[in-house]
C-alpha cells in the first residue's frame, strides 16, 4: 500500500484513523465552547476529542446537552462503522440495566453481521461463556461483595509483603474484616 492510498481513505472506511479523521471533520466546524477548547488540547492525562465522543457513546442518551447530542449526531453521519458501534453499545448497555440476558443471542449476532473487529473480539469472548453472562445480566445476584473483601485482603498484603511475618498480616485481616 503506498502513501497516495492511505491519504485517499475515507471516513467512512474501516480503521481507527478513518473515525478519528471523520470526528475531527465533523467537529472542525462548530465553535468551541469553554471546556471542550481545553479538552480539545492534547495534554498528558486529559481528554481529547475522541474521548469525549467516547464518553457521549457511553453515557445514556437522555443525560446528553443538547449540544452534545448533536455534535455526536454529526459525528456519527460521517462514520456508519461509529454509528453501528454506538447502537451496539447503547443496545448492550439496556441489556445491562434492565436485567435482559435473554436478548445477548440477537445482540451477539448483531454485532457479528456489522464489520466492527474489536467487537467481535468481544463477541467471540462472550460466547466462550455465553450461559454465565446470560446468568449474570438476568440474575438479581451478584458477587460484588465477596470481590470487594478479596480485593481488600491483596491490598493488605501488597501493602505488608516483606515486613512482618504471617502474623501482622493476619491480625490486620482479622481486625478490619
Amino acid at each position: 500500500m503506498t502513501a497516495g492510498t492511505k491519504a485517499a481513505r475515507t471516513p467512512g472506511e474501516c480503521g481507527r484513523r478513518s473515525c478519528s479523521s471523520a470526528i475531527r471533520a465533523a467537529t472542525s466546524g462548530f465553535a468551541p465552547i469553554p471546556e471542550e477548547a481545553a479538552l480539545a488540547r492534547p495534554r498528558h492525562g486529559s481528554a481529547t476529542v475522541p474521548r469525549v465522543v467516547a464518553g457521549w457513546i457511553l453515557r445514556r442518551p437522555e443525560t446528553l446537552t443538547e449540544t452534545e447530542h448533536l455534535r455526536l449526531k454529526a459525528i456519527l453521519v460521517h462514520c456508519p462503522e461509529l454509528e453501528a458501534l454506538t447502537g451496539h453499545v447503547r443496545s448492550f448497555g439496556q441489556m445491562l440495566t434492565e436485567r435482559q440476558g435473554e436478548r445477548l443471542p440477537q445482540w451477539l449476532d448483531a454485532v457479528r453481521r456489522d464489520n466492527l473487529p474489536g467487537l467481535h473480539t468481544l463477541a467471540a469472548g462472550i460466547d466462550r461463556d455465553r450461559d454465565p453472562v446470560i446468568a449474570g445480566l438476568t440474575l438479581p445476584w451478584s458477587s460484588g461483595v465477596v470481590e470487594g473483601h478479596v480485593n481488600r485482603i491483596k491490598m493488605l498484603k501488597r501493602q505488608m509483603f516483606g515486613r512482618a511475618g504471617f502474623n501482622l498480616p493476619r491480625k490486620r485481616v482479622l481486625l478490619y474484616g
